[in-house]
């Protein structure tokens, strides 16, 4: 779920999502768990086995034995990247970070470059 839209409900054989703290995999019935997610990507394993992968941009999770809750800034499906943006806007976090002023610019600068980045890898995952 992203401020704007559920991105998506369903059932799922697993995901595996990165945290904080490293990747963690999760399957029907997991114990209580609640994490914080930075930039990175978002596994989805479905029922019949085949694996979609998604970019997140932060946000957090939340895991009960009855669902898992993904409530993430954004989230975008590998294949539906524009990876020309996402260069262009690697190289405008750059020159901000270059640029920056204050401590507040230089960590927005870098939010903005983490993700990127991020769009980028995961882009090139399903390749």
């Amino acid at each position: 779920m992203t401020p704007e839209k559920v991105f998506f409900d369903g059932n799922v054989q697993r995901i595996i999502v990165r945290t904080t703290e490293g990747d963690i995999g999760v399957l029907a019935k997991h114990e209580k768990y609640v994490a914080c997610l930075p930039a990175g990507p978002l596994r989805v394993i479905a029922e019949d086995g085949t694996e979609t992968i998604a970019a997140l941009s932060g946000g957090i999770l939340k895991i009960s034995p009855e669902q898992t809750v993904i409530l993430a800034n954004a989230a975008e499906w590998a294949q539906d990247i524009d990876v020309d943006h996402a260069k262009r806007s690697e190289e405008d976090a750059r020159k901000r970070r270059e640029q920056s002023k204050t401590q507040h610019e230089l960590d927005r600068a870098e939010a903005k470059l983490q993700r990127a980045l991020n769009r980028l890898r995961v882009s090139s995952m399903t390749k």
